[in-house]
């Protein structure tokens, strides 16, 4: 019954606080429309969502979000060292092969976006079958590294994340 009313209590969630943060006023007014939003988008577009992912672990999406939230600041501060201290020649990019556990397309688009975001990393193409993802890398001596790394900070996370 609950599930007819939110078909999609996260977004709900979220249009409600995109709503507040975009006002950039929080007011009864505003809360009451960007519940209304909240309620009522999600709704009208669950007949789009035949197939939406189940979350298995939701408190894990909080942990995500801060653990790539850090991994964001620190490779910023490590690519602005190697463009600024380490002389060109020795800049050594690598083109790096994820093979994935993941099977949502969801939860990959998920793991594609996060290695994008964090600096120094860009997924640039999803192999036909899912089952491995191209990774450019601006500098690495140990792309095996780089590989293990996300696997373990982000698409660990993901499977108990999107279960």
């Amino acid at each position: 019954m609950l599930a007819r009313f939110i078909p999609h209590p996260i977004l709900s969630v979220t249009l409600v606080l995109v709503w507040l943060a975009l006002v950039n006023t929080f007011t009864l007014g505003n809360l009451i429309l960007g519940s209304a939003l909240g309620l009522f988008i999600p709704m009208l577009t669950a007949a789009y969502w035949p197939d939406r992912p189940l979350i298995g672990r939701p408190l894990k999406i909080a942990e995500y979000i801060l653990i790539v939230l850090w991994d964001i600041v620190v490779a910023n501060v490590q690519v602005a060292m190697i463009i600024l201290f380490r002389p060109k020649p020795s800049i050594r990019s690598e083109w790096i092969v994820v093979p994935l556990e993941l099977t949502s397309a969801e939860a990959i688009t998920v793991l594609a976006g996060t290695i994008t975001m964090t600096p120094g990393t860009v997924s640039t193409m999803l192999s036909a079958d899912g089952g491995c993802i191209l990774v450019h890398c601006l500098h690495t001596d140990d792309p095996d590294s780089v590989r293990d790394e996300i696997k373990q900070r982000y698409e660990r996370r993901l499977k108990e994340i999107f279960q």
